[in-house]
């Protein structure tokens, strides 16, 4: 994977975390235990430092950066979806950040939220566990249910199973130039559609 040291400070991955080959660490940054970056996801740690605690995931084409003196920061079984860009905040324990959602200097989502897909965070804010993020400028709309808190865990917990499928079998290869006969289908496991909660 594309991984760069600068000015002596070397990217750090656990093994048991899955980082895709086509993602991109600079610097400053630690992934932790059974956590998950996604392809083309970029983490750069080259101003401030860049942390995913234990399980949590970075998945496709994410980017996390802060000014110098910040950190980024995704607590344990933190869930940031695909295109969402962090800066310089904190996401904290379980907590889950929507596609393609902007997180600004200085934020912290408390635990057990839920920033809504495309919300544009602004920097230095705060809120309480269990809120339901919304908009641009994003406010808090209210309080989670707990059928959407165990909504983001078992999403969470299918990253921490790929994971360990990403271990176990994803490997380069060439494409087929056609179907083969009987193509079986992927089976992750005991996986159900999930959907969003209501807003």
């Amino acid at each position: 994977m594309p991984c760069y040291k600068i000015e002596g400070v070397v990217p750090v991955i656990h093994p048991t975390a899955y980082v895709h080959p086509t993602a991109v660490l600079i610097g400053d940054v630690e992934v932790g235990p059974n956590c998950y970056v996604g392809p083309h996801a970029c983490l750069r740690g080259d101003f401030g430092r860049i942390v995913l605690k234990e399980g949590s995931n970075v998945q496709d084409t994410c980017v996390m950066h802060a000014f110098p003196g910040m950190d980024a920061i995704i607590e344990k079984d933190g869930h940031i979806g695909h295109g969402a860009v962090l800066h310089g905040c904190v996401i904290e324990e379980d907590a889950l950040v929507g596609m393609n959602a902007v997180i600004m200097d200085g934020a912290r989502i408390a635990p057990r939220s839920i920033v809504a897909a495309t919300a544009f965070v602004k920097a230095g804010f705060t809120c309480e566990p269990e809120s339901l993020i919304i908009g641009s400028p994003a406010k808090v709309h209210r309080q989670l249910s707990a059928d959407e808190i165990k909504w983001k865990q078992e999403g969470t917990e299918e990253y921490q199973r790929l994971t360990e499928r990403c271990h176990a079998s994803l490997e380069e290869c060439e494409p087929l130039t056609e179907i083969e006969p009987n193509r079986p289908q992927l089976d992750a496991g005991n996986s159900q559609p999930l959907h969003a909660p209501k807003k």
